[in-house]
């Protein structure tokens, strides 16, 4: 139970740090963050898998195996069931609501897909949180009524310990998928052909040399492109030409804020 409470705490502060990415996401660009804020909400998604580590994780190992070393006498085990049974009903609606968003999100893709092509952090944050916290209720349901049918105090404690690993697993991968968008992810594959197809299709453009995109947040995509023009136009041809194809990479996905486009030769090139 002080495993539960344990995680209960520190999933509360996490979405209170969530929401404050989603805030802070929302500043305007300015002189010192031209490009914006947007990876915020990948910086604070970063802290909470750690949060959920070192706390959550941390804490309930460290209470089962003190449980295991010193065992107690489970107590008010009537306020244990009523309590869990109560947390295991708003749980499962938290749940409920979450993979419904989820499945909206991903659309036709996989789940493991949708999650690793995933560039919005909170979608999979919070429902990896809210699977935890179901599997944790769960175990702890379990573990108190073993303690309590067999009248052994160590099912609790070994309880806490698997809550404890539960967490671990789930910061862990949420630290993963979390790291990369950190990093810089490139857009979806299928945005990146989209664009590249746009280029090789542009007026004056011979051939497209590297399309690179990088987000700069869930909503914002910044792209830049290096293609080969015609000898044969002018420079205010290019100008225009470069003009309506940035015109037309932002209108195929909204994400797309910002468009580079580098004139250069196709031997210099890095293909």
């Amino acid at each position: 139970m002080l495993s539960e409470g344990i995680h209960s705490v520190v999933d509360t502060g996490n979405q209170v740090l969530l929401l404050y990415g989603l805030h802070r996401a929302k500043q305007p660009p300015d002189e010192l963050y031209p490009f914006g804020h947007g990876k915020e909400i990948y910086f604070w998604g970063f802290v909470v898998a750690i949060l959920i580590f070192a706390i959550g994780a941390g804490l309930s190992i460290y209470e089962g195996i003190q449980h295991i070393l010193e065992p107690e006498p489970m107590g008010g085990l009537l306020t244990n069931y009523i309590v869990l049974a109560l947390a295991i009903i708003f749980e499962g609606f938290s749940l409920y609501f979450a993979l419904r968003e989820f499945h909206h999100v991903k659309g036709d893709k996989g789940h493991l897909e949708a999650i690793r092509e995933g560039k919005d952090p909170n979608t999979f944050v919070v429902l990896f949180e809210d699977l935890a916290a179901m599997l944790g209720l769960l175990v702890a349901f379990i573990g108190i009524s073993l303690g309590h049918l067999t009248g052994s105090p160590y099912f609790d404690g070994g309880a806490s310990i698997i809550i404890g690993l539960i967490l671990a697993g789930v910061a862990v991968w949420l630290a993963y998928e979390t790291k990369g968008l950190l990093i810089g992810e490139s857009a979806d594959t299928e945005v990146v052909q989209r664009i590249h197809k746009i280029a090789r299709d542009a007026g004056g453009v011979m051939h497209v040399n590297e399309v690179l995109t990088m987000h700069m947040g869930p909503e914002y995509i910044l792209v830049n492109l290096s293609a080969e023009f015609a000898d044969n136009i002018s420079a205010a041809d290019i100008e225009d030409n470069i003009a309506q194809l940035d015109k037309e990479i932002k209108s195929t996905d909204p994400r797309v804020k910002r468009v580079f486009v580098e004139a250069r030769e196709c031997a210099l090139a890095s293909v």
